[in-house]
């Protein structure tokens, strides 16, 4: 059998986590994830030098700038993670002849839409993160037409810092919480995002249907209904719960304005690659369930 080589950009992130998770005990898959110092991406040597060193089959771009609000205020350091980053790994990895899989964002569109946005809409990112985020798919579509480039949104999961933790952490001694309730879209795991990359990666050696893609959970809701999926999940475990009270966005300002509507409709990855993401709720109580067995 042979064995796929996978270098992945990013180490301690959610997706880079759940990538290193899935891709544990198999034999079919080697997986090296790399972070500063020994893959900065803002450095195009360091990147040259990893590609050389690893010489891996695929590489996947799971590091990025993700402060939607700071990104505001600090544009400099959005566009070096979200932009000149990935053009490095893109560039670079054009030239040593490997194909690249890249992970973007539901923000580079403005969230006006009324059904599924597919990949051919218009793009217009609201804010500095989104606009951030586009100009890095552009950078990568550029730099090395061997790409994968994949929408996603509103990633959650085990690791890292994610609205799920978030409210599991909150309700304990809370006894209600207000959560906006006027903006929509598809929770989707991380752990699921890394499952479909183990999948996806593969077929980059195969003459894939190189492009942009979106890859999100099916089906759709607002941020009160994930929150009232995640106390539902955590009564059911033991854990916190509180009532949910839904308000709309005018009541919770930011510094970065969020899309109304961010679902994502992923049916041209399904029919290119035979790979969809399940239903938004499904991975709740078991991410759930781990997170609370992870804090006792």
């Amino acid at each position: 059998m042979s064995v796929l080589k996978i270098l992945v950009a990013g180490r301690s992130g959610q997706v880079a986590r759940s990538l290193a998770e899935a891709a544990e005990g198999r034999d079919d898959v080697k997986l090296v994830c790399l972070g500063r110092p020994d893959l900065d991406i803002a450095d195009r040597a360091s990147v040259d030098a990893a590609l050389a060193r690893e010489k891996p089959d695929v590489l996947i771009n799971a590091a990025a700038y993700t402060a939607v609000d700071q990104a505001e205020q600090d544009r400099e350091a959005a566009y070096a993670g979200n932009e000149t980053g990935p053009r490095h790994l893109a560039e670079a990895s054009a030239a040593q002849g490997i194909p690249i899989i890249h992970i973007s964002t539901d923000y580079v569109f403005n969230g006006e839409g009324e059904r599924p946005y597919v990949e051919s809409d218009p793009t217009d990112p609201l804010g500095v993160y989104g606009a951030s985020k586009l100009a890095g798919e552009m950078a990568v579509a550029d730099a090395n037409p061997e790409h994968l480039i994949l929408r996603t949104a509103w990633v959650y999961g085990a690791y890292g810092k994610n609205f799920l933790k978030t409210m599991l952490r909150v309700a304990d001694g809370r006894d209600e919480l207000s959560v906006v309730a006027d903006q929509s879209g598809a929770p989707t795991s991380s752990h699921d995002i890394a499952e479909a990359l183990l999948k996806l990666a593969p077929k980059m050696k195969d003459g894939a249907a190189f492009g942009t893609y979106h890859m999100a959970a099916s089906g759709e809701g607002v941020w009160a209904d994930f929150t009232q999926a995640i106390f539902e999940a955590s009564a059911e475990a033991g854990g916190p719960t509180a009532s949910v009270t839904r308000i709309p966005s005018s009541d919770y300002p930011t510094p970065a304005k969020r899309p109304t509507y961010s679902v994502l409709n992923s049916s041209a990855l399904e029919e290119a690659f035979g790979v969809r993401l399940p239903d938004w709720r499904e991975p709740v109580p078991g991410i759930v369930r781990r997170v609370l067995q992870e804090t006792d």
